[in-house]
Formats: C-alpha cells, structure tokens, sequence
C-alpha cells in the first residue's frame, strides 16, 4: 500500500473535534499552499480561500450551518469562495500576471487568452460562476489530501445557506460567493460516531473501467 493510500484510508469526515487543539502554523501553511498550487482550467485559479478563526463570526456560520459543531470547534475553518463571474478583467489579471511571471509574450498564449474571452461573454454569469465553483473543489480535493498528509482531520461541507455566508463574510462586495466549507483540526474520538467505523467505497470493479 502507497503511502498516499494509506493516508487516504486514514482519513474521514470528522464529525467532532477537539476544540482544544489548534493546528500547527507551519501544518496549516503547507495545506494553504497546496491549494493555491492547486491546477485550473485555464490557470485562472477562479476562486479564493478564507481562513476563518474569529470565534464570533463562526458561531454566526454555526446558526446558518444546521448548527453543525464542527464549524465551531475546528481549529480553522477554510471557505472556498468562488469567482461570482468569470469576467474580462480577472481573465486579463491572470494572463497578464502569467507574461509577468514568464517574462515572455507568447502568440499562441495570446490567441488563446482571446479565445477564453470570447467563450466566457458568450457563456454568461451564472455559468461562469458554476465554471469558477467546480475548479473551487479541485482545491478541495487537494486540501483534503494535504491535511491528510500532515495528520490533520478535516471535514468537507455544503451543508449551509451559501446566501447567508456570503453575506455574514461580506462576500458580495468582493464579487466572490461561497461554495464549500473544509473544516480543519483533530479529532475528538471519545465522541466522534464515525471514528472507528469501517471505510466504505465501491470496489474497483465497480468503479472503475478500462477501455483498452
């Protein structure tokens, strides 16, 4: 078994934690980074990442959450938050940042930052922020397997009033809206009814097909 397997077998969506154990700055770091290393269409990164530790804004998450414990008691709460649009401005900043970066200007790269444009006007807002949010939880998946990496428990949820978050987060004023929650801390066993029950997944036969 790899060692990422094994990780990945450790892992479960904790339902309770200790909220007297707060995560190592240099643990939570190295989750932040490999979401923001975390690869997008297009290289846009179409969304951001809070890091929400003030007591008081999370009991006010907590109440619009079905008062779901873990968003209180985790040590952070990471909110994914994506793009509200995908528009000609932020696709310029990415392009422009990638000659920057790059030192270089491409014509292919060019051509094809015209093309994106023209496919994201042609798309409309609403389906540019369902674009932004699906990229949003390719981080999700990469943050769930760095903090299994660095023994730290964590808890995917869309279980919340994505209106009300953005509005307690004054999400709106920065064209960004909520998609998905990632609790992060450790477990608390003594309480947790999911902690010693056995992993369930489809086998790989029925998951999985070759087509040779």
């Amino acid at each position: 078994m790899s060692k990422i397997t094994e990780l990945l077998n450790w892992r479960y969506a904790t339902k309770s934690y200790d909220s007297s154990k707060t995560i190592p700055a240099e643990k939570l770091e190295r989750i932040l980074e490999a979401v923001r290393l975390t690869a997008t269409s297009s290289g846009l990164q179409p969304f951001e990442l809070l890091v929400v530790t003030n007591p008081q804004i999370r009991e006010k998450i907590k109440a619009v959450s079905w008062n779901q414990s873990q968003v209180t008691d985790c040590s952070h709460l990471l909110v994914f938050a994506a793009w509200d649009d995908i528009t000609p401005e932020r696709v310029n900043m990415m392009f422009d940042l990638t000659n920057t970066v790059r030192a270089t200007v491409n014509q292919g790269w060019e051509d094809y930052r015209q093309m994106l444009l023209g496919i994201v006007a042609e798309r409309g807002q609403e389906a540019n922020y369902q674009a932004a949010a699906r990229q949003a939880y390719i981080g999700l998946g990469s943050a769930l397997i760095a903090a299994a990496s660095e023994q730290v428990d964590a808890t995917p949820m869309e279980g919340f009033d994505p209106s009300a978050v953005d509005e307690i987060l004054g999400l709106g004023a920065r064209h960004l809206r909520s998609v998905v929650f990632l609790p992060l801390g450790y477990r608390a066993a003594e309480s947790d009814w999911l902690v010693n029950l056995k992993k369930v997944r489809r086998s790989r036969e029925n998951f999985v097909t070759e087509i040779n």
